[in-house]
């Protein structure tokens, strides 16, 4: 019985409860044989909403990552794309904030790196939490202001962001960010990748320290360890899928084609090998490759829709809601839609120009094979791009696969590497000759061959080991690919090839010889002296071609070391270190051996944030000095203005910048009179908030610094009163009732002075 009764603790207000929730969920959590949603002691509108959008077994990262949360505990999650992670901190969310709260301010905050993810986990929400009476708000850049003003205004519980627009609305409305408990960084990489880390740094600052914070991504780099040890109080690091990144449902294929011949092999792919009720996806460099590919697909009848970041908000919104509920197939895309993006029924990704860095093409086919799904990733290698594929082929940690001559049905095909077929580029090429023959095909194409130059000098450079590896490889020499024909076209293949590689025996010298001509004898007599080694020759690098074929490209890493790993996180879960050798086998290990390469090297070096603004913030351009020391002086009085882009000194750009609460310089453009304004023109007023210190721990104090003063009568400030009392509306019946008085005498009037005008019709 003491037991018991220690469940039913009383309240402040002597209600029973908060513990009568927690015993039922502890008690429920006892039974862990079925393993679904209903042992996680969930409660019945977050489980009602759960089974309403189609759940019915969580998935392992969901399985994993709900319990810890609800246990109160920071978490940083690492699962792959697809596999269940925005549900798996929005479920917990509700359970935490249980109902809408009548006090003025937001309890939980999730900050997301591009407006579509953004949008789609308030779609998520929305949906999820439909039995739940909790109300939510979004906070993205390029929207009104003033929309997002007074949505804040309306006392939402959940806040969805892109850092950089909610820093703006902090520093415009002065809030106080002190009811928030529950912080989410969704694609975490994603948002420093971005530049976003000045924002998130200062956003973090303004946060209470008694809050819950997750951090979710698909990937962990050691910067965002260092983050995590931070902004994190003795958080739990929960690993999933990490030794593979891929989902085992997703194909990969890749073509080599020239970069004239891409057109044609994409066409290709989507009239010929693509079914017509598929969903497709396709990746572009730059958003002049999206414009000319939207004008392609175009003139040769394939309907399609398309997204870049210098897109109208607007349009962005309509094209990706036409790709969502398939008015068109195929969707258009630079690598703002890489990362977070759930299309439901995608089945195929083509890498129109194949990313400079590998996690971004990790991003990219994550788009596909999602929940369980199969989906095909397709990728048009030109040879400038080799280098890149072999660079995955590391982060991976797999072996690169060249296509054979001959394929049957039940090998298998996936990750192999293989030439175009010239059919193929033949077949199609009567129909770009049509459409470059149109002027605006022209002209976008000649802007998009521009564009790729700029773009490929601004690229990361591909590893070294990469580089050598391609030249070693001979493009020449790649069979077709078995996905793009049969026997016969592979044969057709073979003997075009036959044809431009043949080499006659005899040289010109040889050629209409005579008896009387000595060149025939000479030439007989250099064979003899040479062909011993030139037969020797080609022996060693075929041999030495068949060796690099064999071996592994790649070892299996991880993305952080054990060390780095335990010197941050005080628990671990990664069911996939479970693994154990198979007995019998020998175990060595050489203590006193220091290789000269990190074990994670390569993955680390695929993992790492080198965006273009960092770069660009270090970079220093002098003509004037030559010398060490003008060079380190320049470096220290100049950096680069991204807005401006010129090279401007510290001194003009800190007069620009204002400080804030916590030390930090920010842009002197996130703090205007944009608030005030909206204050005026919708009649808003506030008082100033006088016992700041008492109220700013409680836990609904989500203000703007003022709270809203109420008048004599009782009414608040700044809204009208729907509810009118007896006077009010005595006082609206006695001015109807004028107003009805005057229009009937103006009407007797009327017809007095029509009787005084026709006096003899009467008569």
């Amino acid at each position: 019985m003491a037991e018991r009764n220690k469940s039913f603790v009383e309240d402040e207000d002597g209600n029973f409860e908060v513990s009568v929730k927690k015993m039922v969920a502890s008690h429920n959590r006892k039974k862990k044989k079925s393993g679904g949603f209903q042992v996680m002691g969930l409660s019945y509108p977050v489980y009602k909403g759960i089974m309403k959008k189609g759940y019915k077994v969580p998935t392992p990262i969901q399985r994993k990552a709900i319990p810890l949360i609800l246990d109160g505990k920071d978490v940083v999650a690492m699962a792959r794309t697809g596999s269940g992670k925005t549900a798996a901190f929005l479920v917990p969310m509700f359970e935490k904030l249980h109902g809408h709260s009548a006090k003025t301010g937001a309890r939980a905050l999730i900050l997301s790196p591009t407006r579509e993810l953004a949008l789609q986990t308030l779609k998520f929400t929305k949906e999820l939490g439909r039995f739940t009476d909790l109300k939510s708000a979004v906070i993205l850049g390029g929207d009104r202001m003033d929309n997002q003003f007074s949505a804040l205004h309306e006392n939402p519980d959940v806040v969805i962001a892109t850092p950089g627009r909610f820093l703006h609305v902090i520093m415009e409305m002065d809030l106080k960010l002190t009811s928030i408990e529950y912080v989410v960084f969704d694609e975490a990489d994603r948002l420093f990748e971005m530049g976003f880390s000045e924002q998130l740094h200062e956003i973090i600052s303004r946060l209470p320290e008694a809050r819950q914070t997750l951090l979710f991504s698909a990937t962990l780099p050691k910067s965002l360890v260092e983050f995590a040890k931070a902004g994190l109080n003795d958080p739990t690091l929960l690993r999933l899928d990490v030794d593979t990144k891929l989902s085992e449902q997703l194909k990969l294929a890749f073509f080599s084609a020239r970069a004239d011949d891409k057109n044609a092999v994409l066409l290709h792919l989507l009239q010929s090998v693509i079914k017509p009720t598929e969903q497709t996806m396709i990746f572009a460099a730059t958003r002049h490759h999206v414009e000319f590919l939207k004008t392609l697909l175009a003139l040769t009848s394939i309907p399609c829709s398309y997204v870049y970041s210098a897109l109208d908000q607007a349009a962005r919104k309509i094209n990706v809601a036409k790709f969502r509920k398939k008015k068109c197939m195929v969707l258009i895309t630079t690598d703002v839609a890489a990362r977070g993006i759930d299309i439901p029924m995608l089945d195929n990704v083509i890498n129109y120009n194949f990313p400079a860095q590998s996690k971004l093409f990790v991003h990219r086919v994550g788009r596909v094979a999602r929940a369980g799904r199969i989906g095909t990733a397709y990728s048009i290698i030109a040879p400038d791009e080799v280098a890149y594929m072999l660079d995955l082929c590391l982060f991976l940690g797999r072996p690169l696969k060249t296509a054979r001559e001959s394929y049957t049905e039940n090998d298998d095909k996936d990750f192999v590497y293989g030439r175009v077929p010239q059919d193929i580029i033949d077949e199609q090429e009567d129909t770009l000759r049509n459409i470059h023959q149109n002027t605006d095909a022209q002209s976008e194409h000649e802007t998009c061959t521009k564009a790729y130059k700029q773009y490929s000098k601004s690229r990361p450079a591909p590893s070294p080991e990469s580089v050598k590896r391609t030249k070693e490889m001979s493009l020449k020499a790649l069979n077709c690919h078995p996905l793009l024909g049969g026997v016969q076209e592979v044969a057709h293949a073979k003997f075009l090839d036959g044809v431009r590689s043949y080499k006659a025996k005899q040289t010109i010298f040889e050629i209409g010889a005579t008896s009387k001509t000595r060149s025939q004898d000479i030439m007989r007599l250099k064979r003899r002296k040479h062909g011993t080694v030139i037969e020797k020759n080609k022996q060693q690098m075929m041999k030495s071609h068949e060796d690099k074929n064999m071996e592994t490209r790649g070892s299996k890493v991880e993305e952080t070391t054990q060390d780095e790993i335990k010197s941050v996180f005080t628990t671990v879960m990664d069911p996939s270190r479970k693994t154990r050798r198979p007995k019998g086998l020998p175990q060595f290990r050489d203590e006193n051996y220091i290789p000269h390469r990190a074990p994670d090297h390569f993955s680390e070096r695929g993992l790492g944030i080198n965006s273009f603004q960092s770069q660009a913030e270090n970079a220093v351009l002098d003509l004037d000095a030559d010398e060490a020391v003008g060079l380190t002086r320049t470096q220290n009085n100049k950096r680069w203005d991204r807005k401006r882009k010129k090279f401007v000194g510290k001194e003009e750009n800190t007069k620009k910048r204002i400080k804030t609460e916590s030390g930090r310089w920010i842009p002197a453009s996130y703090k205007t009179t944009l608030y005030k304004d909206w204050l005026d023109k919708n009649a808003v007023k506030h008082q100033k908030n006088e016992d700041d210190n008492e109220d700013s721990n409680h836990p609904g104090t989500f203000r703007k610094g003022k709270k809203r003063g109420r008048r004599k009568d009782g009414r608040l400030e700044g809204r009208k009163n729907e509810l009118r009392n007896k006077e009010q509306i005595l006082k609206q019946r006695k001015r109807k009732q004028n107003i009805l008085e005057r229009q009937k005498k103006g009407r007797e009037k009327n017809i007095k002075k029509k009787q005084d005008r026709n006096p003899r019709r009467e008569r």
